[in-house]
Protein backbone atom coordinates (compact mmCIF):
# COMPACT_ATOMS: atom_id res chain seq x y z
CA UNK A 1 0.00 0.00 0.00
CA UNK A 2 1.12 3.45 -0.43
CA UNK A 3 2.68 5.03 2.42
CA UNK A 4 0.67 8.32 3.23
CA UNK A 5 4.09 10.17 3.72
CA UNK A 6 2.66 13.81 3.00
CA UNK A 7 5.25 14.59 0.13
CA UNK A 8 3.57 15.50 -2.71
CA UNK A 9 4.34 13.39 -6.09
CA UNK A 10 4.74 14.45 -9.23
CA UNK A 11 1.89 15.15 -11.31
CA UNK A 12 1.55 16.12 -14.92
CA UNK A 13 -0.58 19.65 -15.84
CA UNK A 14 -3.43 17.98 -18.00
CA UNK A 15 -3.57 20.68 -20.66
CA UNK A 16 -7.32 20.06 -21.88
CA UNK A 17 -8.86 21.11 -19.02
CA UNK A 18 -8.65 24.80 -20.23
CA UNK A 19 -10.42 23.42 -23.39
CA UNK A 20 -13.25 21.79 -21.49
CA UNK A 21 -13.73 24.53 -18.74
CA UNK A 22 -14.59 26.88 -22.15
CA UNK A 23 -16.47 24.73 -23.50
CA UNK A 24 -18.66 23.38 -21.07
CA UNK A 25 -21.30 26.62 -21.30
CA UNK A 26 -24.07 25.17 -19.97
CA UNK A 27 -22.29 24.84 -16.25
CA UNK A 28 -20.43 27.94 -16.26
CA UNK A 29 -22.63 30.39 -17.36
CA UNK A 30 -23.64 31.54 -13.70
CA UNK A 31 -23.34 35.13 -12.89
CA UNK A 32 -22.52 37.07 -10.39
CA UNK A 33 -20.59 39.58 -7.99
CA UNK A 34 -17.01 38.43 -7.44
CA UNK A 35 -16.42 37.23 -3.80
CA UNK A 36 -12.81 37.37 -2.18
CA UNK A 37 -12.22 33.46 -2.49
CA UNK A 38 -8.35 32.82 -3.71
CA UNK A 39 -6.35 30.16 -3.45
CA UNK A 40 -3.23 29.44 -1.25
CA UNK A 41 0.11 29.71 -3.08
CA UNK A 42 1.05 26.20 -5.24
CA UNK A 43 1.23 25.07 -8.61
CA UNK A 44 0.81 22.64 -11.20
CA UNK A 45 3.46 20.85 -11.93
CA UNK A 46 4.98 17.72 -14.16
CA UNK A 47 4.72 17.04 -17.87
CA UNK A 48 1.64 16.70 -19.68
CA UNK A 49 -0.85 14.67 -21.13
CA UNK A 50 -3.27 14.88 -23.94
CA UNK A 51 -6.54 12.19 -22.92
CA UNK A 52 -9.08 13.06 -20.80
CA UNK A 53 -8.56 12.12 -17.21
CA UNK A 54 -10.19 9.37 -15.40
CA UNK A 55 -11.90 10.10 -12.19
CA UNK A 56 -12.10 8.52 -9.10
CA UNK A 57 -14.79 10.07 -6.45
CA UNK A 58 -14.92 8.51 -3.32
CA UNK A 59 -18.04 10.33 -1.00
CA UNK A 60 -17.96 9.29 2.65
CA UNK A 61 -21.37 8.81 4.95
CA UNK A 62 -21.58 10.80 7.51
CA UNK A 63 -18.21 11.95 7.65
CA UNK A 64 -16.83 14.96 9.28
CA UNK A 65 -14.27 17.28 9.50
CA UNK A 66 -12.30 16.23 13.03
CA UNK A 67 -12.22 13.04 11.41
CA UNK A 68 -9.60 13.69 8.85
CA UNK A 69 -6.85 13.85 11.43
CA UNK A 70 -7.05 10.42 11.75
CA UNK A 71 -6.93 9.67 7.73
CA UNK A 72 -3.09 9.44 7.01
CA UNK A 73 -4.05 9.07 2.77
CA UNK A 74 -6.53 12.08 3.06
CA UNK A 75 -4.00 14.61 4.86
CA UNK A 76 -1.54 13.02 2.01
CA UNK A 77 -4.43 14.53 -0.87
CA UNK A 78 -3.95 17.81 1.34
CA UNK A 79 -0.57 17.92 0.67
CA UNK A 80 -0.76 16.86 -2.81
CA UNK A 81 -4.05 18.56 -4.09
CA UNK A 82 -6.54 20.98 -3.34
CA UNK A 83 -9.01 21.41 -0.31
CA UNK A 84 -11.65 23.54 -0.08
CA UNK A 85 -12.34 25.42 2.97
CA UNK A 86 -15.67 26.64 2.15
CA UNK A 87 -17.36 23.36 0.62
CA UNK A 88 -21.54 23.11 2.00
CA UNK A 89 -23.63 20.78 1.19
CA UNK A 90 -27.20 21.35 0.44
CA UNK A 91 -28.65 19.85 3.51
CA UNK A 92 -26.92 17.91 5.97
CA UNK A 93 -29.12 14.99 5.18
CA UNK A 94 -28.16 11.61 2.60
CA UNK A 95 -30.47 11.49 0.38
CA UNK A 96 -31.38 15.43 -0.27
CA UNK A 97 -27.22 15.97 -0.37
CA UNK A 98 -26.10 12.94 -2.40
CA UNK A 99 -29.47 13.97 -5.13
CA UNK A 100 -27.54 17.23 -5.57
CA UNK A 101 -24.38 15.31 -6.22
CA UNK A 102 -25.62 13.40 -9.08
CA UNK A 103 -27.58 16.23 -10.36
CA UNK A 104 -25.89 19.32 -9.88
CA UNK A 105 -29.55 20.77 -8.75
CA UNK A 106 -30.53 21.77 -5.32
CA UNK A 107 -33.27 19.91 -3.60
CA UNK A 108 -36.40 22.50 -4.79
CA UNK A 109 -35.23 21.28 -7.78
CA UNK A 110 -34.66 17.54 -7.49
CA UNK A 111 -37.39 17.15 -5.43
CA UNK A 112 -35.58 15.49 -2.68
CA UNK A 113 -35.68 17.17 0.91
CA UNK A 114 -35.65 13.86 2.90
CA UNK A 115 -34.66 10.14 2.73
CA UNK A 116 -38.48 9.27 3.11
CA UNK A 117 -41.17 9.97 0.91
CA UNK A 118 -43.32 12.01 -0.24
CA UNK A 119 -40.78 14.50 -0.26
CA UNK A 120 -37.70 12.67 -0.62
CA UNK A 121 -35.70 9.17 -0.72
CA UNK A 122 -35.09 7.33 -3.97
CA UNK A 123 -38.57 6.78 -4.92
CA UNK A 124 -38.50 10.67 -5.35
CA UNK A 125 -35.71 10.65 -7.24
CA UNK A 126 -36.87 8.24 -9.80
CA UNK A 127 -40.57 9.87 -9.80
CA UNK A 128 -38.97 13.12 -10.85
CA UNK A 129 -36.85 12.17 -13.42
CA UNK A 130 -33.17 12.36 -11.73
CA UNK A 131 -31.78 9.24 -13.04
CA UNK A 132 -31.53 10.65 -16.18
CA UNK A 133 -29.39 13.57 -15.74
CA UNK A 134 -26.71 12.87 -13.56
CA UNK A 135 -23.23 12.81 -14.18
CA UNK A 136 -23.10 9.32 -14.87
CA UNK A 137 -25.47 9.74 -17.95
CA UNK A 138 -23.48 12.50 -19.25
CA UNK A 139 -19.89 10.84 -19.17
CA UNK A 140 -21.33 7.79 -20.41
CA UNK A 141 -22.24 9.30 -23.62
CA UNK A 142 -18.38 10.98 -23.82
CA UNK A 143 -17.11 6.74 -23.61
CA UNK A 144 -16.51 6.72 -19.86
CA UNK A 145 -17.08 3.20 -18.85
CA UNK A 146 -19.05 4.19 -15.29
CA UNK A 147 -19.22 2.39 -11.62
CA UNK A 148 -21.12 2.90 -9.03
CA UNK A 149 -20.30 1.18 -5.67
CA UNK A 150 -21.53 1.02 -1.99
CA UNK A 151 -24.30 3.37 -1.56
CA UNK A 152 -26.69 4.76 -3.66
CA UNK A 153 -29.68 6.51 -2.37
CA UNK A 154 -31.87 6.05 1.32
CA UNK A 155 -34.68 3.73 0.09
CA UNK A 156 -33.20 1.71 -3.13
CA UNK A 157 -32.94 -1.91 -2.29
CA UNK A 158 -31.02 -4.32 -4.25
CA UNK A 159 -34.23 -6.89 -5.22
CA UNK A 160 -36.90 -3.79 -6.06
CA UNK A 161 -38.95 -3.70 -9.20
CA UNK A 162 -38.92 -0.30 -10.69
CA UNK A 163 -40.78 0.12 -13.99
CA UNK A 164 -40.97 -3.39 -14.80
CA UNK A 165 -37.44 -4.23 -14.21
CA UNK A 166 -36.61 -6.78 -11.50
CA UNK A 167 -33.13 -6.18 -9.71
CA UNK A 168 -33.42 -2.36 -11.13
CA UNK A 169 -30.35 -0.57 -11.75
CA UNK A 170 -30.69 2.81 -12.70
CA UNK A 171 -29.02 4.62 -16.51
CA UNK A 172 -25.88 5.40 -16.84
CA UNK A 173 -24.09 2.74 -15.47
CA UNK A 174 -21.29 0.39 -16.66
CA UNK A 175 -21.15 -1.08 -13.40
CA UNK A 176 -23.06 -1.77 -10.48
CA UNK A 177 -22.25 -2.88 -6.94
CA UNK A 178 -24.63 -1.46 -4.46
CA UNK A 179 -25.80 -2.28 -1.63
CA UNK A 180 -29.72 -1.88 0.21
CA UNK A 181 -28.98 -1.54 3.98
CA UNK A 182 -25.37 -1.58 4.23
CA UNK A 183 -24.67 0.30 7.66
CA UNK A 184 -23.92 -2.54 9.76
CA UNK A 185 -21.00 -3.28 7.12
CA UNK A 186 -22.28 -7.31 7.34
CA UNK A 187 -25.10 -9.02 6.18
CA UNK A 188 -26.34 -7.12 3.56
CA UNK A 189 -27.20 -8.28 -0.31
CA UNK A 190 -25.76 -6.24 -3.00
CA UNK A 191 -27.11 -6.19 -6.84
CA UNK A 192 -24.14 -6.38 -8.86
CA UNK A 193 -25.44 -5.18 -12.23
CA UNK A 194 -28.79 -6.52 -11.87
CA UNK A 195 -27.76 -9.93 -9.82
CA UNK A 196 -28.42 -9.94 -6.06
CA UNK A 197 -26.05 -11.06 -4.18
CA UNK A 198 -25.93 -11.98 -0.23
CA UNK A 199 -22.92 -11.17 1.92
CA UNK A 200 -22.58 -12.64 5.74
CA UNK A 201 -21.05 -11.93 8.83
CA UNK A 202 -17.51 -13.19 8.09
CA UNK A 203 -14.08 -10.93 7.59
CA UNK A 204 -14.48 -11.03 3.61
CA UNK A 205 -17.50 -9.56 3.54
CA UNK A 206 -16.83 -6.40 5.29
CA UNK A 207 -18.32 -4.18 3.08
CA UNK A 208 -15.74 -1.34 2.89
CA UNK A 209 -12.64 -3.92 1.84
CA UNK A 210 -15.64 -5.56 -0.47
CA UNK A 211 -15.97 -2.40 -2.58
CA UNK A 212 -12.26 -1.74 -2.29
CA UNK A 213 -11.69 -4.68 -4.40
CA UNK A 214 -13.92 -3.93 -6.79
CA UNK A 215 -13.03 -1.08 -7.53
CA UNK A 216 -9.71 -1.79 -7.92
CA UNK A 217 -11.07 -4.90 -10.32
CA UNK A 218 -12.87 -1.75 -12.17
CA UNK A 219 -10.22 -0.10 -12.84
CA UNK A 220 -8.04 -3.03 -13.86
CA UNK A 221 -10.45 -3.68 -16.57
CA UNK A 222 -10.91 0.18 -18.10
CA UNK A 223 -6.95 0.23 -18.23
CA UNK A 224 -7.13 -3.57 -20.34
CA UNK A 225 -10.13 -1.68 -22.77
CA UNK A 226 -8.12 1.10 -22.76
CA UNK A 227 -11.29 3.38 -21.89
CA UNK A 228 -11.28 6.42 -20.14
CA UNK A 229 -13.12 5.76 -16.57
CA UNK A 230 -15.26 7.63 -13.65
CA UNK A 231 -15.69 5.30 -10.27
CA UNK A 232 -17.98 6.81 -8.06
CA UNK A 233 -17.08 4.35 -4.72
CA UNK A 234 -19.67 5.93 -1.68
CA UNK A 235 -18.94 3.84 1.90
CA UNK A 236 -21.90 3.40 4.40
CA UNK A 237 -18.81 4.61 6.83
CA UNK A 238 -18.48 5.92 9.24
CA UNK A 239 -22.39 6.31 9.83
CA UNK A 240 -23.59 4.42 12.88
CA UNK A 241 -23.52 1.74 14.22
CA UNK A 242 -19.95 2.55 12.37
CA UNK A 243 -19.01 -0.82 12.50
CA UNK A 244 -14.94 -0.87 12.17
CA UNK A 245 -13.33 -3.19 9.86
CA UNK A 246 -12.32 -6.95 11.81
CA UNK A 247 -8.20 -5.60 12.46
CA UNK A 248 -9.28 -2.12 13.85
CA UNK A 249 -11.76 -3.58 16.53
CA UNK A 250 -10.21 -2.76 20.00
CA UNK A 251 -8.25 0.13 18.77
CA UNK A 252 -8.52 4.15 20.00
CA UNK A 253 -9.91 2.62 23.18
CA UNK A 254 -8.21 5.84 25.03
CA UNK A 255 -8.73 8.43 22.66
CA UNK A 256 -9.70 12.02 23.92
CA UNK A 257 -13.20 13.26 22.99
CA UNK A 258 -12.91 17.01 21.57
CA UNK A 259 -14.19 19.56 23.38
CA UNK A 260 -14.13 22.44 21.07
CA UNK A 261 -15.32 25.95 22.48
CA UNK A 262 -18.71 24.86 20.89
CA UNK A 263 -19.10 21.50 23.07
CA UNK A 264 -21.76 21.59 25.63
CA UNK A 265 -23.02 25.33 25.20
CA UNK A 266 -26.13 26.72 23.90
CA UNK A 267 -25.58 29.47 21.60
CA UNK A 268 -27.15 32.72 22.95
CA UNK A 269 -30.62 34.09 21.47
CA UNK A 270 -31.07 30.33 20.28
CA UNK A 271 -34.41 29.15 18.27
CA UNK A 272 -36.95 27.48 20.58
CA UNK A 273 -36.08 24.02 19.01
CA UNK A 274 -32.39 24.38 20.36
CA UNK A 275 -33.12 26.18 23.35
CA UNK A 276 -35.08 23.14 24.96
CA UNK A 277 -31.48 21.11 25.00
CA UNK A 278 -30.51 20.18 28.73
CA UNK A 279 -27.43 20.39 29.99
CA UNK A 280 -25.20 16.94 29.45
CA UNK A 281 -24.86 14.31 32.45
CA UNK A 282 -21.52 11.98 32.88
CA UNK A 283 -23.67 9.26 30.79
CA UNK A 284 -24.33 11.24 27.68
CA UNK A 285 -20.26 12.33 27.64
CA UNK A 286 -19.40 8.98 28.13
CA UNK A 287 -21.71 7.83 25.12
CA UNK A 288 -20.69 10.43 23.21
CA UNK A 289 -16.93 10.05 23.76
CA UNK A 290 -18.09 6.13 23.06
CA UNK A 291 -19.51 7.27 18.98
CA UNK A 292 -16.30 9.60 18.48
CA UNK A 293 -13.84 6.50 18.88
CA UNK A 294 -16.38 4.43 16.94
CA UNK A 295 -16.42 6.79 14.20
CA UNK A 296 -12.91 6.87 14.41
CA UNK A 297 -12.49 3.07 13.55
CA UNK A 298 -14.91 3.15 11.23
CA UNK A 299 -12.92 5.47 8.91
CA UNK A 300 -9.36 3.27 9.06
CA UNK A 301 -10.90 0.96 6.82
CA UNK A 302 -12.31 3.92 4.18
CA UNK A 303 -8.54 5.42 4.65
CA UNK A 304 -6.96 2.05 3.88
CA UNK A 305 -9.25 1.87 0.67
CA UNK A 306 -8.22 5.34 -0.56
CA UNK A 307 -4.49 3.81 0.14
CA UNK A 308 -5.47 0.76 -2.03
CA UNK A 309 -7.04 2.31 -4.97
CA UNK A 310 -4.00 4.99 -5.05
CA UNK A 311 -2.23 2.22 -5.75
CA UNK A 312 -3.72 0.66 -8.08
CA UNK A 313 -3.84 3.52 -10.16
CA UNK A 314 -0.07 3.52 -9.99
CA UNK A 315 -0.03 0.02 -10.74
CA UNK A 316 -2.03 0.24 -13.78
CA UNK A 317 0.27 3.20 -14.84
CA UNK A 318 -2.71 5.70 -14.71
CA UNK A 319 -2.29 7.70 -11.70
CA UNK A 320 -0.97 10.60 -13.26
CA UNK A 321 -3.90 10.63 -15.38
CA UNK A 322 -6.51 10.40 -12.90
CA UNK A 323 -8.31 12.92 -10.81
CA UNK A 324 -9.53 11.92 -7.42
CA UNK A 325 -11.91 13.34 -5.10
CA UNK A 326 -12.71 12.85 -1.81
CA UNK A 327 -15.65 14.12 0.71
CA UNK A 328 -18.92 13.41 2.49
CA UNK A 329 -22.09 14.14 2.20
CA UNK A 330 -22.61 15.81 5.54
CA UNK A 331 -21.10 16.47 8.36
CA UNK A 332 -21.85 15.52 12.20
CA UNK A 333 -21.81 16.96 15.71
CA UNK A 334 -20.76 15.67 18.32
CA UNK A 335 -21.99 17.83 21.75
CA UNK A 336 -21.05 21.05 20.30
CA UNK A 337 -24.14 23.44 21.17
CA UNK A 338 -25.52 21.41 23.63
CA UNK A 339 -26.59 18.54 21.33
CA UNK A 340 -25.86 14.47 21.31
CA UNK A 341 -24.49 12.86 18.07
CA UNK A 342 -25.88 14.18 15.38
CA UNK A 343 -26.77 15.86 12.52
CA UNK A 344 -29.49 17.97 10.20
CA UNK A 345 -28.36 21.08 11.32
CA UNK A 346 -27.13 24.59 9.62
CA UNK A 347 -24.26 24.54 11.85
CA UNK A 348 -20.52 24.07 10.51
CA UNK A 349 -20.68 20.75 12.32
CA UNK A 350 -23.21 19.65 10.18
CA UNK A 351 -23.17 21.30 6.48
CA UNK A 352 -19.28 22.15 6.24
CA UNK A 353 -17.86 18.95 4.84
CA UNK A 354 -14.49 17.96 3.47
CA UNK A 355 -13.78 17.99 -0.21
CA UNK A 356 -9.99 17.37 -1.52
CA UNK A 357 -9.34 17.30 -4.81
CA UNK A 358 -5.88 15.84 -6.50
CA UNK A 359 -4.96 15.20 -10.03
CA UNK A 360 -3.33 16.47 -13.22
CA UNK A 361 -3.87 20.25 -13.65
CA UNK A 362 -4.76 20.53 -10.05
CA UNK A 363 -2.65 22.83 -7.77
CA UNK A 364 -0.86 21.51 -5.08
CA UNK A 365 -0.55 22.57 -1.51
CA UNK A 366 -3.35 24.43 -1.98
CA UNK A 367 -6.45 25.50 -0.08
CA UNK A 368 -9.18 27.49 -1.43
CA UNK A 369 -11.32 29.55 0.49
CA UNK A 370 -13.91 30.30 -2.65
CA UNK A 371 -17.70 29.35 -1.73
CA UNK A 372 -18.23 26.13 -3.18
CA UNK A 373 -21.23 23.17 -2.74
CA UNK A 374 -21.82 20.05 -3.95
CA UNK A 375 -24.34 21.44 -6.75
CA UNK A 376 -20.52 21.81 -8.24
CA UNK A 377 -19.63 18.33 -8.39
CA UNK A 378 -21.64 17.06 -11.50
CA UNK A 379 -20.74 20.01 -13.64
CA UNK A 380 -17.38 19.31 -12.22
CA UNK A 381 -17.17 15.64 -13.12
CA UNK A 382 -18.96 16.14 -16.44
CA UNK A 383 -16.41 19.29 -17.44
CA UNK A 384 -13.74 17.26 -16.81
CA UNK A 385 -14.69 14.24 -19.02
CA UNK A 386 -15.39 16.84 -22.02
CA UNK A 387 -19.17 16.29 -21.30
CA UNK A 388 -21.97 19.05 -21.48
CA UNK A 389 -24.16 18.68 -18.30
CA UNK A 390 -28.01 19.44 -17.92
CA UNK A 391 -28.75 23.07 -18.91
CA UNK A 392 -30.65 23.27 -15.55
CA UNK A 393 -27.85 22.14 -13.45
CA UNK A 394 -27.80 24.84 -10.69
CA UNK A 395 -24.31 24.33 -9.76
CA UNK A 396 -20.96 25.50 -11.74
CA UNK A 397 -17.72 23.58 -12.49
CA UNK A 398 -15.01 23.88 -9.95
CA UNK A 399 -12.48 23.77 -12.85
CA UNK A 400 -11.01 26.54 -12.73
CA UNK A 401 -10.76 26.67 -9.24
CA UNK A 402 -8.71 23.56 -9.37
CA UNK A 403 -6.59 25.69 -11.75
CA UNK A 404 -6.24 28.34 -9.02
CA UNK A 405 -8.25 30.47 -10.90
CA UNK A 406 -11.65 32.18 -9.19
CA UNK A 407 -13.59 33.82 -12.08
CA UNK A 408 -14.76 36.85 -11.48
CA UNK A 409 -18.51 36.07 -11.41
CA UNK A 410 -18.38 33.50 -8.95
CA UNK A 411 -20.85 33.04 -6.43
CA UNK A 412 -20.67 33.94 -3.06
CA UNK A 413 -23.33 31.94 -1.61
CA UNK A 414 -24.03 28.81 -0.62
CA UNK A 415 -27.86 27.60 -0.12
CA UNK A 416 -29.01 24.78 2.63
CA UNK A 417 -32.76 23.70 2.11
CA UNK A 418 -34.34 21.27 5.05
CA UNK A 419 -36.93 19.93 5.96
CA UNK A 420 -38.34 18.60 9.50
CA UNK A 421 -38.94 17.70 12.17
CA UNK A 422 -37.68 14.06 10.77
CA UNK A 423 -40.03 11.89 12.55
CA UNK A 424 -39.78 8.82 10.00
CA UNK A 425 -39.72 5.73 11.74
CA UNK A 426 -38.54 4.05 8.11
CA UNK A 427 -35.33 6.66 8.32
CA UNK A 428 -31.75 5.90 9.57
CA UNK A 429 -31.63 9.30 10.00
CA UNK A 430 -34.27 10.15 12.47
CA UNK A 431 -33.04 11.79 15.42
CA UNK A 432 -32.26 10.23 18.40
CA UNK A 433 -33.17 11.80 21.62
CA UNK A 434 -31.14 15.03 22.46
CA UNK A 435 -29.34 14.91 19.28
CA UNK A 436 -31.12 17.75 17.64
CA UNK A 437 -34.11 17.54 15.27
CA UNK A 438 -34.94 21.14 13.78
CA UNK A 439 -38.10 22.03 11.65
CA UNK A 440 -37.81 23.38 8.36
CA UNK A 441 -35.39 25.93 7.06
CA UNK A 442 -33.33 27.60 4.29
CA UNK A 443 -30.11 28.84 5.09
CA UNK A 444 -27.01 31.13 3.48
CA UNK A 445 -23.51 30.30 3.94
CA UNK A 446 -21.00 32.59 3.30
CA UNK A 447 -17.06 32.88 3.70
CA UNK A 448 -17.99 34.70 6.76
CA UNK A 449 -21.33 34.89 7.55
CA UNK A 450 -24.49 32.10 8.00
CA UNK A 451 -28.20 32.80 8.27
CA UNK A 452 -31.14 30.53 8.98
CA UNK A 453 -34.82 31.37 8.31
CA UNK A 454 -37.20 28.79 9.80
CA UNK A 455 -40.12 28.58 8.22
CA UNK A 456 -41.94 29.42 11.62
CA UNK A 457 -40.81 32.62 11.83
CA UNK A 458 -37.40 32.24 13.68
CA UNK A 459 -34.35 33.39 12.38
CA UNK A 460 -30.65 32.68 13.39
CA UNK A 461 -27.13 35.16 12.05
CA UNK A 462 -23.73 33.90 12.86
CA UNK A 463 -20.91 36.27 12.01
CA UNK A 464 -18.08 33.81 11.23
CA UNK A 465 -15.29 35.97 11.47
CA UNK A 466 -16.52 37.77 14.51
CA UNK A 467 -17.66 34.19 15.98
CA UNK A 468 -16.18 31.41 14.32
CA UNK A 469 -17.60 28.94 16.63
CA UNK A 470 -21.00 30.09 16.31
CA UNK A 471 -22.25 30.99 19.46
CA UNK A 472 -23.51 33.99 19.63
CA UNK A 473 -27.02 34.76 17.21
CA UNK A 474 -26.95 38.43 16.52
CA UNK A 475 -29.65 38.39 14.13
CA UNK A 476 -32.14 40.49 16.47
CA UNK A 477 -28.77 43.58 16.29
CA UNK A 478 -29.33 43.48 12.72
CA UNK A 479 -30.16 46.59 10.90
CA UNK A 480 -33.62 46.39 8.81
CA UNK A 481 -31.33 46.75 5.30
CA UNK A 482 -29.43 43.92 6.23
CA UNK A 483 -32.30 41.74 7.25
CA UNK A 484 -33.84 42.54 4.27
CA UNK A 485 -30.96 41.97 2.19
CA UNK A 486 -30.65 38.45 3.55
CA UNK A 487 -34.71 37.55 2.59
CA UNK A 488 -34.37 38.75 -0.75
CA UNK A 489 -31.27 36.76 -1.42
CA UNK A 490 -32.98 33.39 0.55
CA UNK A 491 -36.09 33.94 -1.85
CA UNK A 492 -34.16 34.21 -5.09
CA UNK A 493 -31.77 31.14 -4.54
CA UNK A 494 -35.00 29.00 -3.24
CA UNK A 495 -36.73 29.57 -6.22
CA UNK A 496 -33.88 29.75 -8.96
CA UNK A 497 -33.09 27.19 -11.60
CA UNK A 498 -29.96 27.07 -13.61
CA UNK A 499 -26.52 27.60 -13.31
CA UNK A 500 -26.96 31.61 -14.81
CA UNK A 501 -29.67 32.43 -12.38
CA UNK A 502 -29.09 30.56 -8.86
CA UNK A 503 -25.33 32.39 -9.59
CA UNK A 504 -26.54 35.57 -10.03
CA UNK A 505 -28.91 35.20 -6.84
CA UNK A 506 -26.17 34.02 -4.93
CA UNK A 507 -23.66 36.81 -6.01
CA UNK A 508 -25.59 38.85 -4.25
CA UNK A 509 -24.65 37.55 -0.83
Amino acid sequence: MRRATGVPGKAPLWLAVAALAAGAVACDSASGAADRATASTGSPSGSTSSARPNIVWVLTDDLSSDLVDYMPHVKAMQKDGMSFSNYTVTDSLCCPSRSSIFTGKFPHNTGVYTNTPPDGGFQTFHKKGNEGKTFATALQKQGYRTAMMGKYLNGYEPDMTVDGEKNYVPPGWDEWDVAGNGYKEYDYTLNQNGKTVDHAHAAKDYLTDVVSGKGQDFIEKSVQDKKPFVLDISTFAPHGPATPAPQDEGTFQDLKLPRPPAFGKTPTDAPQWLRDEKNFTPRQVKKITQTYRKRVRAVQAVDRMIGDLQDKLEKEGVADDTVFAFASDNGFHLGQYGLMPGKQTAFDTDVNVPLVVTGPGVRRGATNDAVASNIDICPTLTDLGGGEPDPQADGRSLVPLLKGETPDDWPRTALVEHHGPDTSRKDPDKPRKGSGNPPSYEALRTDRYTYVAYRNGSHEYYDRDKDPDMLHNVFAQLSAATKSRLDSTLKKMRGCQGAAECGAAAGAG
